[in-house]
């Protein structure tokens, strides 16, 4: 049995179709022949024929496979089918072929020129469809070959997508075609006469690294394919141009096409990976994580597996969250372990609490398990922010009664229980004496945090009315939408 897949960018998180292909030649010697470019289509359609998409079965039997729905089945919607698609939606539009021509250049760096070869653009897409369709599609254990209702829910209509996609191509070319006529040097001359808009336009140029903008020309070609062909398609081009023209791109920009890539249901890798980002500088006090964050969240991390060790941390701290100035994980998790370091708290309180918002079954020893997590917060910011000086701000202390009186309320619900008993178990009053010292003499935001963590490896019911108290407690603290919601399963129904 086969069937139509889900595409290729739903199971993977880099560049996909005409953009994914334009990036192979970015990266590659310029081939000298045709035969040498559509080499390099092959080898990328090769590539992926070596992924696997889904988690093995090879350990299931037969019966076991065919219960599950899992079987041997043909992949006729991978990466070739997207390419193709990109393609056949150029060939086929009303677009000029000096148009196309020029989207290509852009996207592939100019590494590869087909009319240098005698070849229209058109023909050279022809070639790279040709070249797809002669593969035989590949054969995956573990597909299920039943098309995927959820992709058909997620790709927005054109028409919800194409004008946000043009306004961002618009708004560059506008730059780029201001950029042309006064130069980099000439931009505050003109800047008198032309009036407000063109001075907040002049301002984006800021935007515009060493290398040059795209041009005009290409920049009009692109709003054309994402008006006229496809706006994903020409989104995806778009982007492929930004970073082959090393365009730096601030920060409100880049949180507008993360936004496109997740109306788009593409990952947003496919936004950062080789973008040039003007990020801000590194803040604390800004509250940009979405979930957890800091000590709490390294806590959250922990697992049967997990080890307490320098290794683990290191993968740890390096991930920021997507939109995060890099290295911003490692200074809010530095701030919040040296403000218990530099307490009064005791080493057997700190393991205490390690372990009640953990439930790790390993151990620790005190401020020397802090101590290690402050050397690999320092190595990577090091790494990702070497301008960045860490800093312990002053701490929230008007939300201190509220987080208390929670700290208290919870605590004669957990009074008999006991942390990680099958390891080394700890008394879940310890755990909150020391939750109650931190809220009181440390910090009341890193101590809710640590209570909310505490609550699920204790599965504490909540009653709605706590929760709700959690929320409102959560946003005067500016929580990110999904943090306190991770205790919303705790809550007793009725």
């Amino acid at each position: 049995m086969t069937g139509r897949q889900e595409p290729y960018y739903v199971e993977y998180d880099a560049d996909f179709g005409l953009s994914g292909l334009a990036e192979a030649f970015t990266l590659s010697p310029a081939p000298e022949d045709t035969g040498a470019a559509l080499g390099l289509v092959t080898a990328k359609l090769d590539a992926y024929d070596r992924e696997c998409p889904v988690g093995s079965v090879d350990h299931l039997s037969a019966d076991e496979r065919s219960i599950l729905g899992y079987d041997t089945s043909h992949d006729d919607w991978g990466y070739a089918e997207e390419l193709r698609e990109d393609v056949r939606g150029l060939v086929e539009s009303p677009l000029a072929d000096e148009a196309i021509q020029a989207v290509w250049r852009a996207a592939a760096g100019g590494g590869w020129d087909p009319a240098a070869h005698g070849m229209s653009a058109r023909d050279w897409l022809r070639r790279i469809d040709e070249t797809c369709a002669a593969r035989p599609p590949r054969k995956i254990p573990g597909r299920r070959p039943a098309p995927s209702s959820w992709w058909g829910a997620w790709r927005p209509a054109a028409d919800e997508v194409r004008d946000d996609v043009v306004a961002e191509i618009a708004e560059i070319a506008g730059i780029a075609g201001i950029a042309g006529i006064a130069g980099i040097a000439g931009i505050a001359g003109i800047a008198g006469i032309a009036g407000i808009a063109g001075i907040a336009k002049m301002r984006s140029c800021r935007e515009r690294s060493a290398g040059p903008l795209p041009s005009p020309d290409t920049l009009s070609a692109l709003e054309e394919v994402a008006a006229r062909v496809d706006p994903d398609l020409g989104f995806r081009l778009f982007l492929r141009a930004l970073k082959v023209h090393s365009v730096r791109i601030e920060k409100a920009r880049y949180d507008r096409f993360q936004a496109l890539a997740e109306r788009f249901g593409h990952p947003a890798a496919l936004i950062d990976s080789g973008l040039d980002i003007a990020w801000p500088p590194i803040d604390t006090a800004r509250r940009d994580a979405t979930w957890d964050f800091g000590f709490s969240r390294l806590a959250g991390q922990a697992h049967q597996d997990w080890r307490e060790s320098r290794e683990e941390l290191r993968k740890t701290v390096a991930g920021d969250e997507i939109g995060q100035t890099p290295g911003s994980r490692a200074a809010v998790l530095l701030e919040d372990t040296l403000r218990l370091l530099r307490s009064a708290l005791p080493d057997a309180a700190i393991t205490a609490l390690w372990a009640g918002a953990s439930d790790s079954p390993g151990s620790t020893d005190g401020r020397d398990w802090l101590r290690l997590i402050a050397d690999v917060c320092r190595e990577r910011l090091r790494e990702a922010a070497p301008a960045y000086t860490p800093v312990v701000a002053p701490a929230r202390t008007e939300l201190a009664d509220p987080v208390l009186r929670e700290v208290r309320e919870t605590a004669p619900a957990v009074a008999d229980k006991v942390v990680s008993p099958h390891w080394h178990p700890v008394p879940a009053a310890d755990v909150m004496d020391a939750l109650e010292h931190v809220v009181t003499r440390i910090d009341p935001d890193l101590g809710f945090r640590l209570l909310l963590r505490v609550l699920r490896t204790l599965s504490v019911p909540l009653t709605q009315e706590q929760y709700d108290r959690y929320k409102a407690i959560g946003e005067r603290f500016g929580y990110g939408e999904y943090h306190v919601s991770d205790v919303d399963h705790l809550i007793e129904a009725g």
